[in-house]
C-alpha cells in the first residue's frame, strides 16, 4: 500500500479504479477503512466509473500517529486530508464521503477550501455544539479508563452500550488504534467540534446527509442542523439495517447526478 508522510505521521492509502472523477472516503473515530467495510460503511462499493481513494486517518488502521492530542482534532485531520488530496489529485475537484469523525473532517476541509469538493456525503454526523461538551467528557473518561485498564476495560463498557437499530446485524469489531495512542486520540476527539455554523452555511456544495436513529453519539439533531445550514442538501434517515443497505446506492446516485 502507498503511504504519504504528513506532519509527523504516515498516512496509509489505496486508490481503486483506473479513470473517472476521484472519490475520497474517510472513516470514523477508532475505526479504519477495513473496519468500516466490515460495518457496511464502504459506500463506494456501488459506484462505477470513478476512482476511489481510501485512507486510514493518522493513528488509525495502518497509518502511524503522533503523541500530540491536537493532531487528532477534526481541523487538524482536515489538514491531513487536503495534503493527501494535493499529493494524489493535485488541483482536482473530488467527491467526499465519511462517517462521524470523517464528517467532521470533511466539513473542516470544505470550509477551508470550498472549491475542492464536487459533492459531500456526510454519514452519521457526530455530536456537535452544545452537546459536544458532554460527549467530550465521555471521551476523556474513556481515555482514563484505557490508561488504567487497557483496551479490554473500554470494550467491556462498549458491550453494554445500546446498539442503534440500524446496526442490529453488524458484526462485532474492535478499535484499530494502538493501545498506547488510544488515550491521546480520544482526548483529541474530546477537544474538537464542527466548524462554526456560519462557516458551514457558506459551503455551497451539493450535500447528502445519511443518518440513523437511536444513537446518542450520532444524534439526529446534528444531522438536522446540518440540513438547515447547508442550502443544497437533503437528509435521509435509516431506521433499520435495510435502510443502511440502501446507502451505497443513494451515495452513487448523489455523486453521479449532483456533481
Amino acid at each position: 500500500m502507498p503511504a504519504l508522510r504528513v506532519r509527523g505521521a504516515s498516512l496509509d492509502y489505496d486508490v481503486t479504479g483506473d479513470d473517472g472523477p476521484l472519490v475520497v472516503q474517510l472513516h470514523g473515530l477508532t475505526s479504519s477503512r477495513s473496519r468500516d467495510a466490515q460495518l457496511g460503511l464502504d459506500l463506494g462499493r456501488a459506484l462505477r466509473g470513478h476512482r476511489i481513494l481510501r485512507y486510514d486517518a493518522r493513528g488509525h488502521g495502518r497509518s502511524s500517529g503522533t503523541d500530540r492530542e491536537s493532531d487528532y482534532g477534526w481541523d487538524a485531520l482536515a489538514e491531513d486530508l487536503l495534503m493527501l488530496l494535493d499529493a494524489v489529485a493535485p488541483g482536482e475537484k473530488v467527491h467526499g464521503v465519511g462517517p462521524s469523525m470523517g464528517t467532521g473532517t470533511l466539513l473542516h476541509a470544505a470550509a477551508a477550501d470550498r472549491r475542492r469538493f464536487s459533492t459531500l456525503t456526510l454519514v452519521t454526523p457526530p455530536t456537535a455544539y452544545k452537546r459536544r461538551r458532554a460527549q467530550g467528557d465521555v471521551y476523556r473518561a474513556n481515555a482514563e479508563l484505557v490508561q488504567r485498564g487497557g483496551l479490554a476495560a473500554l470494550l467491556e463498557i462498549g458491550n453494554t452500550a445500546p446498539v442503534p437499530p440500524a446496526l442490529a446485524d453488524a458484526p462485532e469489531t474492535r478499535p484499530t488504534v494502538p493501545d498506547e495512542l488510544l488515550p491521546i486520540v480520544l482526548r483529541g476527539a474530546a477537544a474538537t467540534d464542527l466548524p462554526p455554523k456560519k462557516r458551514i452555511a457558506r459551503i455551497e456544495v451539493p450535500t447528502l446527509i445519511l443518518a440513523w436513529t437511536g444513537d446518542r453519539t450520532h444524534p439526529l439533531k446534528t444531522a438536522r442542523t446540518l440540513r438547515e445550514l447547508i442550502d443544497d442538501s437533503r437528509l435521509i434517515v435509516a431506521r433499520s439495517p435495510y435502510g443502511v443497505m440502501a446507502w451505497p446506492g443513494l451515495f452513487a446516485e448523489h455523486v453521479t447526478t449532483r456533481a
